[in-house]
């Protein structure tokens, strides 16, 4: 019987581009900001979670006030898109999605950076042409990925959301695979430990190569 190869759904900060280190010095950018202690990454991954607020709670213990998060967050912009220019793609990345494209496979790419800093930012990387589409977020910045999924899916057509996979580096990426009724597949690299990744209850790999080959494991 002909196996179907998935859809893959590419997340973007943390999974195809490599950009932790430049997200934790935006993060202690930010905390400095309001004269609370910088984090470490080990620290950062064990406790990041979206909404980005109750990230900010669990390491301030409390919710920031809506004063507090704005000062934080345009802190937090400001510094990561400095960083984030210089900020190259994971490993393997480009021959990855160069490979799926030359094998006649679709893939897409949905993230919760602001659409018009994103769009670019993925040519700039020469990889927008392997992606039949690709979305940032339109809205206020501190929202979950969902809905965004949602939306992204039912523009896609003809991917059905059974064969679907979405490749990420944070728990939320599962949560919004499953909102949709799509298969998830999580990557150590960037966000979140592997600790963290494991209670999703999806597979979680080291690679984004391991990444690819599970997706059409899973959703063959």
């Amino acid at each position: 019987m002909h196996r179907r190869s998935a859809h893959i759904v590419w997340d973007w900060n943390g999974t195809l581009l490599h950009d932790i280190h430049a997200v934790i010095a935006a993060t202690n950018a930010a905390f400095a900001e309001l004269g609370h202690p910088s984090i470490t990454l080990e620290r950062y991954r064990e406790l990041y979670c979206v909404p980005v607020p109750r990230f900010y709670e669990r390491l301030m213990g409390r919710l920031p006030s809506e004063a507090e998060w704005e000062v934080m967050d345009q802190t937090f912009h400001r510094h990561y898109w400095r960083h984030a220019r210089h900020a190259d793609l994971a490993e393997g990345a480009a021959e990855l999605l160069a490979g799926r494209t030359a094998a006649g496979r679709t893939q897409s790419l949905c993230s919760l950076a602001p659409h018009d800093r994103l769009v670019p930012l993925v040519r700039t990387h020469g990889i927008d042409r392997h992606f039949v589409r690709v979305d940032g977020a339109r809205g206020p910045s501190g929202g979950g990925k969902a809905e965004q999924m949602e939306r992204h899916l039912l523009s896609l057509a003809g991917v059905e959301s059974a064969h679907t996979v979405v490749i990420g580096d944070a728990v939320d990426d599962a949560i919004a695979a499953r909102h949709v009724g799509a298969h998830a597949v999580l990557y150590t690299g960037g966000s979140h430990s592997r600790s963290s990744l494991e209670t999703a209850g999806v597979p979680v790999v080291d690679t984004l190569a391991e990444a690819v080959d599970t997706a059409e494991e899973i959703a063959g």
